[in-house]
Parts: structure tokens; C-alpha cells; sequence
């Protein structure tokens, strides 16, 4: 028996339930329905930057110009001055015929110079050239001024021994061009009744110059 001056002995927790205890730990509060993740609520913005004033200066010139080009290429292209088209080089699209001496055309050497002596002399280098006397004519122009000594022929087909008569007598400028041809008389008909091409060289004052 404990005596009256003693102190009290202090009280020994009783021990808890334990359906107490899962009784409260089942109890729902408003954090237990929380989501897994939250729900984003409300929006932030980011303020638009400030344009300056020199880039908005440079994209306006730029447009401009390129408004500018577009239109002057379009009246270029409108008034036919522009044309990206390939273009072949001169001489390129034509082949140079080689010269041919071809002794069966008949030649008529047409003096165009002052000089009297000038129109035999060529006749002499045509004969000389290999062909006959007989075939070969001398006459005056009706001018003597004519500046370049051209060997003219009558079709496309003359062209080779055209260029060979002009190589015959020191180098001629040819020409396609059927105004000094004259009409072969009948006996200069060949073998088979047509009449033979005929070359024609008109002397010029350059003949001997060089």
C-alpha cells in the first residue's frame, strides 16, 4: 500500500483498438481525390517582340524592287527586245562548200576596170587552169568601176566549181546570182542537147592589187 506522501504513479496509455485504428485510416478527404495530374487551368501568353523599324524599311525596298524587275522583264518580253532562245553561232548552222575546179562549165570573164588588158589576163589564168580556149569568153562590163572581182553562179549546185574558178585566178569573192548569166548558143549545147552551166567572173578594180 503506497504511502500518503508518495507521488502518483502516472497513468499507462491503454493500448488502441486496432479496428479503431483502421477505422480512421479508411476515412476519404478531399486530397484523397486529387487527380493524377492536374488539369492546367488558365494560359500564359508571351508578348509578341517589337518589330524594327529598319527590317520592316529593308523587306519593303526589297519587294520593290523585285516588283520593279518583274515588270520590266515582262515589257522586254512583251516588245520581243528579250529572247533567251539559243542562238548558233555564225557559220555554224551553214557548211562551207569546198572549191572543185571543174573544167566542164564554160567561163565568161567580164572586164569591170579601166584597165583594157585586165580582162585577157584573166581569161589567160582560166585557160592556164586547164580549160579550152574555146570555152573560155572575154568582154567588157558595161562599167569599169566595179570595186570587187566576184565569180558568179547561176544555182546551188554550181557553188563547188564556182569557188575552184575563183581559187583558179588568184582568189574571187562567189556569189549565187544568175543576172550575168547568158544564154548559150545552140552549137555550145552538150552531147545530150542541154546546155552547159556557165561561170561568170567580173574583174574588179581589186584584181592585182595584192
Amino acid at each position: 500500500m503506497p504511502s500518503p506522501t508518495s507521488p502518483p504513479e502516472p497513468e499507462q496509455p491503454t493500448a488502441a483498438d486496432p479496428s479503431e485504428t483502421a477505422a480512421r485510416s479508411a476515412v476519404k478527404d478531399r486530397f484523397d481525390d486529387l487527380p493524377a495530374r492536374p488539369a492546367r487551368i488558365g494560359a500564359h501568353r508571351a508578348e509578341t517582340p517589337r518589330l524594327r523599324v529598319g527590317v520592316i524599311v529593308l523587306w519593303s525596298v526589297v519587294a520593290t524592287v523585285a516588283i520593279v524587275a518583274a515588270g520590266v522583264l515582262s515589257t522586254l518580253f512583251a516588245t520581243g527586245r528579250l529572247d533567251f532562245s539559243a542562238r548558233s553561232a555564225p557559220g555554224s548552222s551553214s557548211q562551207v562548200v569546198a572549191p572543185q575546179v571543174d573544167t566542164s562549165y564554160e567561163v565568161l570573164v567580164l572586164n569591170a576596170t579601166p584597165d583594157a588588158a585586165l580582162g585577157d589576163a584573166v581569161r589567160q589564168d582560166v585557160i592556164a587552169a586547164g580549160w579550152a580556149e574555146a570555152d573560155v569568153q572575154e568582154s567588157n562590163a558595161s562599167s569599169d568601176d566595179f570595186p570587187t572581182t566576184t565569180v558568179y553562179y547561176g544555182s546551188t549546185a554550181d557553188e563547188a566549181a564556182a569557188r575552184g574558178l575563183a581559187d583558179a585566178i588568184g582568189g574571187a569573192e562567189v556569189s549565187l546570182d544568175d543576172t550575168y548569166q547568158v544564154v548559150a548558143p545552140p552549137e555550145t549545147a552538150s552531147a545530150g542537147g542541154d546546155p552547159r552551166s556557165q561561170l561568170v567572173v567580173i574583174v574588179g578594180l581589186d584584181f592585182g592589187s595584192e
